[in-house]
């Protein structure tokens, strides 16, 4: 299993820096940040720093979406960035959310979805492709390697991401959830004609090492508000009794409202709807033995990496107890069993 941190670009840029330097120094294997070029600072800009004060990890939007940025503009910075650092960057994508949000803007269709990772991959690989009646191709470019990894929830998104998807970003970390989940996508890909095995299956949640449950709760409740986004609107869609797991769908009965001003925010003002059982299954908190089970459950069920949100008051000392403990752990679990 990789290990990867989840980072807001929040100012100054020099601490987003930081936090990916220790990543690497801990064993993480990637780097992600948020991309809300509104709520927060200019992701490439930051990933340009990152590579250039990282040797190993690989970075990427966790995710960007094809609404509020040019496709072609999209793998273009892809592209330059192999070029400048090697073949270290990744693409996460979805359908938009808090960048197409607070422009009152709307996610795309799957229509859109898909035929923007068939361009973004294509330019991001040295590749040609066909994009609005014309063929395009980057001159400058060469041997640039670009996999597409697609966040998604409801059911067509999981089976448009079996079909053209390079990996699978889910942003939580119940075990049953996740399990559902990874099957549709799996049986799209079967479908489709493609091997399920080459997909990446990449859970992502907060991750808290400590023992105070009541704090580690609270400074994590905010992603029971964000992943509750999601699922407002494919219960808007599917019904709460439709295909998407009950368990999934149950606590977002006293959702009232959400502002993205808080949006993945610790201290997020109005998420007292999410009870604790929910930021327990969604969540990994508690001692690194606590993180260590869980993860073995992801892995199990065909999880390849584990991304940890860091919006919290405990960034260093989580890093660390991954790097010394239980990053060494499922490494150590995985050379045993092999």
């Amino acid at each position: 299993m990789d290990f990867g941190v989840v980072l807001q670009t929040n100012p100054p840029a020099a601490r987003t820096v930081q936090l990916a330097t220790l990543a690497e120094a801990h064993g993480f294997s990637h780097v992600w940040t948020f991309d809300s070029h509104l709520l927060w600072e200019e992701p490439y800009v930051v990933h340009s720093a990152i590579l250039n004060a990282t040797k190993r990890v690989t970075v990427g939007p966790f995710v960007t979406n094809p609404a509020t940025r040019d496709w072609t503009v999209t793998a273009s910075v892809f592209a330059t960035l192999n070029e400048m650092y090697g073949n270290r960057t990744i693409c996460g994508i979805g359908r938009g959310d808090s960048a197409v949000r607070v422009t009152n803007g709307k996610p795309v269709t799957m229509r859109e979805l898909r035929e923007s990772i068939h361009v973004i991959r294509e330019l991001g690989n040295s590749r040609a492709v066909e994009y609005k009646g014309a063929t395009l191709q980057f001159p400058w470019s060469r041997g640039s390697e670009l996999d597409v990894w697609v966040a998604a929830y409801g059911p067509l998104a999981l089976k448009l991401t079996g079909e053209v998807g390079d990996g699978f970003i889910l942003q939580l970390a119940d075990v049953d959830i996740a399990a559902w989940m990874i099957k549709v996508v799996r049986d799209a890909a079967a479908a489709a004609g493609r091997d399920p095995d080459s997909i990446a299956f990449c859970v992502a949640a907060p991750m808290y090492i400590g023992d105070d449950w009541e704090h580690m709760r609270d400074q994590c409740r905010w992603f029971g508000g964000m992943v509750g986004n999601h699922v407002a609107d494919i219960v808007s869609k599917y019904g709460a009794d439709g295909e998407v797991p009950q368990a999934l769908t149950d606590y977002i009965a006293g959702r009232t409202g959400y502002d993205y001003n808080s949006h993945g925010k610790s201290d997020n003002d109005h998420v007292d709807f999410v009870p604790d059982e929910i930021v327990d299954r969604f969540c990994l908190l508690g001692t690194a033995e606590d993180h260590i089970a869980k993860l073995e459950q992801l892995r199990a069920i065909g999880v390849t990496q584990f991304a940890g949100y860091l919006q919290h008051d405990n960034k260093e000392e989580t890093m660390r107890v991954y790097g010394e403990t239980v990053i060494p752990a499922l490494s150590e679990h995985i050379t045993a069993k092999s």
